[in-house]
């Protein structure tokens, strides 16, 4: 079954309440399934963009004739193959997929665990590439899909090396729980936060989903801000975390290398990694 996410209502323009243009009202539809992982049905795609049924059917219509939604025999949508080849195009999605690939395979040649790399976006974790093993623990992840920072290992280590404002507004907004031991108390989170930090890693444990832990890591450019975090997620019953760290911290690192190269972000006055690279939380964060 796809995993279900709260309802979000687009912001929508000012004057009547909904999109006052052709354009707004599609990016309105298209902008329901951000969240990511996502069927809805056209009342549900309606009511999220605040617009009415009969406008709704029909521009959803033009969208899957378009191959931007798809339409699933149970009668929801979901986002489209051509959506997803185009967005897959974006610079934050392909250079920092194609550096991390290598050191994501190796890891997991080592460990036959998931991998997993996310950015920061939008105050959730955005999830770029995946690998998955045939004995792998599930997972709710899918490449292009958020999840809440404070239930993952990569969400943890995003938003600790996050800007404070950011961290607040996350912590002020709420921590709904997810799993069992989802943290849900903001001092709890803030100390789990300044743990991150000082040992470099994050760990989870039931916190997203019930059997699932993960350990995650910090990719860094070469001024040292952090960019992106790279994870291991194994069963709760077999994860052991000093068999995962010191695999996980050697390919973080190596990534880290590669990302300061490649951006040019390293020492000797040389620019760091260019803005239009990088999603706009990503160039907030420092370390």
């Amino acid at each position: 079954m796809p995993e279900r996410v709260p309802d979000r209502v687009p912001d929508r323009m000012p004057g009547r309440g909904r999109p006052p243009s052709v354009a707004g009202k599609v990016m309105a539809i298209l902008d329901a399934f951000a969240l990511g992982g996502v069927r809805l049905n056209l009342s549900e795609i309606c009511r999220r963009a605040g617009l009415p049924l009969a406008t709704g059917h029909r521009l959803v219509g033009e969208l899957v004739a378009g191959g931007f939604l798809e339409r699933v025999p149970d009668g929801t949508y979901r986002i489209g193959t051509r959506l997803w080849r185009i967005g897959s195009q974006a610079p934050a999605v392909t250079g920092l997929r194609e550096l991390a690939l290598p050191h994501m395979e190796d890891l997991y040649e080592a460990t036959h665990d998931n991998v997993q790399l996310a950015v920061l976006r939008d105050g959730r974790a955005l999830f770029v590439e995946r690998l998955r093993g045939t004995r792998s623990v599930p997972t709710v992840t899918q490449v292009g899909n958020t999840l809440p920072l404070h239930t993952t290992g990569v969400g943890k280590v995003l938003l600790a090396y996050a800007p404070e404002d950011v961290r607040e507004e996350i912590l002020a907004a709420g921590l709904p729980r997810h799993a069992a031991r989802t943290i849900t108390d903001p001092g709890e989170l803030r100390r789990c936060l300044e743990q991150v930090r000082r040992n470099g890693f994050a760990l989870t444990r039931d916190e997203m989903t019930t059997g699932a832990a993960s350990a995650a890591a910090p990719v860094r450019d070469g001024r040292g801000a952090v960019v992106a975090a790279l994870s291991l997620v194994s069963r709760t019953r077999s994860a052991d975390m000093r068999r995962l760290l010191p695999p996980l911290a050697t390919a973080a690192r190596a990534l880290s290398r590669d990302v300061a190269v490649h951006w040019r972000g390293g020492s000797g006055g040389e620019p760091g990694p260019r803005p239009d690279d990088l999603p706009s939380d990503e160039r907030k964060v420092s370390p």
